[in-house]
């Protein structure tokens, strides 16, 4: 990866940072933790991977997106928005009551979502299912998700992993977000789903663990995903929970509230020196 194009991701992903706290922040809920520690994975892929077009956001041959771990919605509106499918100032409207951007994605309101998600567990057989069917088709597309290390704790997604592995679908690319923590504490503490990567292994996945924080990391899991035939592919990506904002970065607190005031004068505060300090570099 030039420098250039990963000061460009950079940049994006500080934007995403900015539109989670700012539409949080608005809607006085939401779940900011976890969607600034998939932040940096949500640039790479609408800036750097994925095959779509904001102009026909329905265009029957894309690549398809499934966030499965839908609460953290933020990251992919504030994602959706800076790539053109609709007015990064409506961020603000955040679950607001008359607004089309809800607590979870609905696909039937937000261009540019594949798949309306929210019930842990299910994003990734929407997933598998836009898989197959696109290998029964004999279509050239490709089918991102991206699943919480809690999310895992769910059997529906162990379910479709094994399915996933039965039908070789090579065009799936499974993100786990493993950041460590949900709502109710450490995953360890919860329900410890370690080793994460033996268990893919054990579903038939090709697998790589990465820092999901890192453009050449991701990168690194990209180019694997592509070089992969026969069989699906799963990406476990260590990340720090609340990245980006210092006070929320592991502090599992924040994975389901919303900052005050003054918190979002300091959030906003650090991330736009961020962002100077990226297109200064």
């Amino acid at each position: 990866m030039t420098n250039e194009t990963k000061k460009t991701l950079a940049s994006y992903a500080a934007k995403i940072r900015m539109g989670i706290i700012e539409g949080t922040h608005s809607a006085k809920a939401g779940h900011p933790g976890g969607s600034l520690s998939s932040a940096d994975l949500f640039a790479y892929l609408y800036f750097n991977e994925m095959r779509i077009d904001p102009k026909n956001p329905k265009d029957e041959n894309r690549d398809r997106f499934v966030l499965s771990k839908g609460h953290c919605a933020p990251g992919l509106y504030s994602a959706l928005a800076l790539r053109g499918y609709f007015p990064f100032e409506d961020m603000k409207t955040l679950r607001k009551i008359d607004s089309y951007l809800q607590g979870h994605p609905n696909m039937n309101t937000v261009p540019g979502i594949d798949m309306s998600t929210g019930s842990l567990g299910q994003g990734i057989s929407a997933a598998v299912g836009m898989a197959k069917g696109a290998k029964y088709l004999n279509k050239d597309i490709n089918v991102y998700t991206l699943l919480g290390d809690g999310e895992i704790e769910e059997g529906q997604v162990w379910e479709a992993m094994m399915f996933a592995s039965q039908y070789k679908l090579d065009n799936l690319c499974v993100f786990i977000d493993s950041n460590g923590l949900q709502i109710d504490g450490a995953c360890e503490d919860v329900m410890n789903a370690e080793p994460i990567d033996e268990k893919l292994k054990a579903f038939g996945f090709e697998v790589i663990v990465i820092d999901g924080n890192d453009f050449d990391e991701l990168e690194k899991a990209f180019t694997a995903f592509h070089n992969t035939s026969g069989k699906p592919f799963g990406c476990i990506m260590k990340t720090v929970k609340g990245k980006g904002v210092s006070y929320m970065e592991n502090a599992v607190d924040w994975h389901g509230k919303a900052p005050n005031d003054e918190e979002y004068e300091i959030a906003m505060a650090e991330l736009n020196a961020k962002l100077a300090e990226i297109e200064e570099a």
